[in-house]
């Protein structure tokens, strides 16, 4: 009230030496910060509770936050922000009147059914617990296509299948197809493997086949991405052959991206193997979206990526601006099916930024890639250091929820960071022993 009679004052009277006779000027002010610093502290609070619920909220910023939390009264609203959250989730269908939720659509317009309905009428306004529900049968919808997709394969042509399936699921199960495919061929020694060779090429044939011809634009969304991985599933098979494989434990095969659906009936899961590193397909829904041409040198840096995820450590590409260390891994995340945040390092970043991102990180189980990561300065790098230390080591510990900064979180063990660097350039640390 004070401040607001004191700017009517002001405006009444725009003289500087009049204006500034008014009484207690000085405290109004200073009261006024004051209070104004209260009410920061307690909107911090108010959104570190949110966050706390909702992981993925430590990636948005506060005012897209307050955007989200201020539609209570309309879920529909919520939409243009749902992107920030979930990567592959564009918009959401809802029933009228009763504003339940039933299909997620991708910015491609690839439309996926969820396995249950969702009510936000339930969530009384919470924003947040009903987008917690929908992280969970996202990945739910997913798994249930993956695995319709891995029982369909068999039952029509394989140009047929592909176009009725996700893109994700597609990519997915195709691979599995063709690692079982490889399994059974290695049985025939090399003579095996360039038969199953003659029948990828065939395969690959189909589908360029199709392309040609008028296709919806999702359709040849998703057989873009299908003849990129399809031509180098045919290219490694060459190259089996060609090196004389004849065991499955022979390491040429064994340093190849190798997709399994294993486990109970009626409980099957994913799996990817490469080398000695064993992770789980994470059914993180990632829209159609396109892959990368794998490269040997793409090759090389997944083994050493997931080498180093298996054992819940991070790795750092390094090299020349725009050579693709970021997209590599985005595609290794794509590939196993997790979410990956890129943040841009810039030399303004404090350890509290940092922290508020690896809170999100731990909680949500999401991989991050920490992109030209020398331009922070040291002193903030070794901070940071032990912030990553303080995770690496509770997923080693295989615990339920550590004390991170202060606050205890919920530990979901798939989440990594992972660092871009650019050496050599002006401004940019060294990074610290501990790191």
């Amino acid at each position: 009230g004070n401040f607001k009679a004191m700017m009517t004052h002001l405006l009444a009277n725009p003289q500087c030496i009049a204006t500034c006779s008014m009484e207690n000027m000085l405290t109004i002010i200073v009261t006024a910060n004051e209070n104004l610093e209260l009410i920061l502290k307690g909107l911090n609070e108010y959104l570190e509770k949110k966050r706390l619920y909702f992981a993925r909220f430590f990636f948005l910023s506060n005012d897209e936050m307050l955007e989200i939390l201020s539609e209570t009264k309309d879920p529909t609203r919520v939409q243009p922000h749902l992107k920030k959250c979930f990567e592959g989730i564009k918009s959401l269908t809802f029933t009228k009147p009763d504003l339940d939720i039933t299909h997620m659509i991708s910015s491609e317009k690839e439309k996926i059914e969820l396995t249950q309905v969702i009510s936000t009428a339930e969530a009384r306004g919470s924003v947040e617990k009903w987008l917690l529900i929908l992280d969970r049968v996202m990945k739910e919808s997913v798994k249930l296509k993956v695995g319709e997709g891995f029982d369909s394969y068999t039952e029509m042509e394989r140009v047929q299948w592909i176009i009725q399936q996700p893109g994700q699921v597609a990519l997915c199960v195709g691979q599995a197809y063709w690692t079982a495919g490889v399994h059974n061929a290695i049985k025939g020694g090399p003579q095996g493997i360039r038969e199953y060779w003659e029948q990828l090429k065939r395969e690959v044939g189909d589908i360029v086949n199709l392309v040609r011809g008028k296709i919806p634009k999702l359709h040849r969304k998703t057989c873009e991405a299908m003849i990129t991985m399809d031509v180098h599933s045919r290219d490694v098979t060459l190259e089996l052959a060609n090196l004389g494989v004849k065991t499955e434990n022979d390491f040429n095969w064994l340093a190849q991206l190798r997709y399994y659906w294993v486990g109970e009936e009626g409980d099957k899961n994913m799996i990817a193997k490469m080398i000695n590193s064993v992770c789980n397909y994470e059914y993180e829904y990632l829209g159609n979206s396109f892959r990368l041409v794998v490269t040997p040198l793409t090759d090389r840096c997944y083994r050493t990526l997931i080498g180093a995820y298996a054992l819940h450590l991070g790795g750092a590409p390094e090299g020349p601006a725009g050579t693709g260390k970021t997209e590599t891994v985005k595609d290794l995340a794509k590939a196993i099916g997790i979410q990956c945040v890129v943040f841009n390092c810039s030399d303004g970043l404090d350890y509290l930024a940092m922290g508020k991102f690896f809170k999100g990180l731990a909680a949500a189980g999401a991989w991050a890639c920490f992109d030209e990561f020398n331009r922070i300065e040291v002193e903030v790098l070794s901070v940071i250091a032990q912030q990553l230390l303080c995770i690496q080591r509770a997923v080693d510990s295989n615990a339920k929820q550590f004390i991170f900064e202060g606050t205890l979180l919920d530990l979901t063990p798939t989440c990594c960071s992972f660092i871009t660097m650019n050496p050599g350039y002006a401004g940019r640390a060294e990074l610290p022993d501990n790191l």
